[in-house]
């Protein structure tokens, strides 16, 4: 039987997360106290702010339900190891969708894990491999957490980094915001030696060490973490997007699985009366059919963006599906380039790759 109250409140809690509607009284009998006892449990839930839901019946029963705001989570050992290791390995590799929240969310759980379970969780990561799609280089969860934790605590932040020339430097910073592009992480912060903004790349970080004392947060110049590392990697503080437009000879379903979601949504692309009446190619593309007679339908992919031409030329290679640019230039001379460059590699003309004029 558990006496003290706010024990035995959080055992109620725990058994009423099991999604099932428990009677009364099998949740009295787990409890070891009376019906009585277990509802005025739940009247203390309720006043707490967990939305108990009660069903009438012989015995009666109870279910936790959804409310308007969440309630702590209590979570069993099984279900902490779980939760942390599926956050660490998503977070190591900037995933799409797993962004500063999943990281925030990763350094509150890992800061109440007991001792014996962040060894668990440490074992088990070290014991796995997993198999990612991200294009940047892999991060040690401990280094995200430990950022994340400064950024929230407003917590001023040491660590030693490799510069791109692999110069090696210690840093004193106020972290402000970490950034995820899809390929890498990044941390904007305000480096104390120099005096000024900075952004470095987490992947060239080691050791970070939260320093345990406390800034007030500077305004950053540009308003926005994500707008001062756009132009904090061209390098100029007048670093212009500019627009894309590629044909690929695949279905657009297909395409937009493929492809980050910062290259933008691909659409169907119909084609026009003369490809439909074969009178736009060499009598063997009709609809449905690309350069070299690809099968399937093809779709149009427009977006707007200031990463390097080069990127977005490998991306799109990357596809595995024939692609035509139409513009900019700068992409156009770039696939072009690439295609030469490859075709080279393998001792053969290029044939699949096509850049057109804009």
């Amino acid at each position: 039987m558990t006496t003290d109250t706010p024990a035995r409140l959080l055992q109620l809690l725990s058994l009423l997360q099991t999604p099932r509607e428990w009677p009364g009284g099998e949740l009295a009998d787990r409890l070891g106290v009376s019906r009585r006892t277990v509802r005025r449990d739940i009247d203390r839930l309720r006043d707490l702010g967990y939305p108990v839901q009660a069903t009438m019946g012989s015995d009666g029963g109870y279910r936790l339900v959804a409310g308007k705001a969440m309630p702590p989570l209590v979570l069993d050992d099984e279900e902490a190891v779980a939760i942390a290791v599926g956050l660490r390995a998503g977070a190591g590799h900037a995933l799409e969708g797993v962004d500063e929240a999943s990281v925030r969310a990763l350094a509150k759980l890992e800061q109440v894990l007991p001792a014996r379970l962040r060894h668990r969780v440490s074992t088990l990561q070290a014991a796995t491999t997993p198999l990612t799609s991200g294009d940047g280089a892999s991060i040690a969860p401990e280094t995200l957490t430990v950022m994340a934790s400064t950024v929230a605590g407003q917590e001023r932040l040491r660590f030693a980094y490799r510069a791109k020339d692999g110069t090696e430097s210690r840093r004193l910073t106020e972290p402000y915001r970490l950034v995820s592009t899809g390929r890498r992480w990044y941390l904007v912060a305000y480096d104390l030696d120099r005096q000024d903004w900075r952004t470095f790349r987490v992947d060239r970080v080691r050791d970070p060490f939260a320093t345990g004392a406390r800034f007030a947060p500077r305004e950053l110049p540009t308003g926005s973490a994500a707008e001062y590392l756009r132009r904090s990697i061209h390098g100029r503080p007048d670093a212009r997007a500019y627009e894309y437009d590629v044909t690929i000879h695949a279905p657009a379903e297909l395409v937009g699985a493929l492809l980050p979601s910062w290259l933008g949504t691909p659409v169907p692309d119909l084609p026009d009366a003369g490809e439909r009446n074969g009178g736009g190619g060499d009598g063997n593309e009709g609809e449905g059919t690309g350069p070299g007679g690809t099968v399937g339908g093809r779709c149009r992919l427009r977006g707007s963006t200031s990463d390097p031409v080069e990127w977005v030329a490998v991306r799109l290679a990357m596809l595995g599906h024939e692609f035509s640019v139409h513009g900019p230039r700068e992409l156009v001379d770039c696939a072009r380039e690439l295609s030469g460059r490859l075709g080279r590699a393998a001792g053969t003309e290029p044939t699949t790759a096509h850049a057109t004029t804009p």
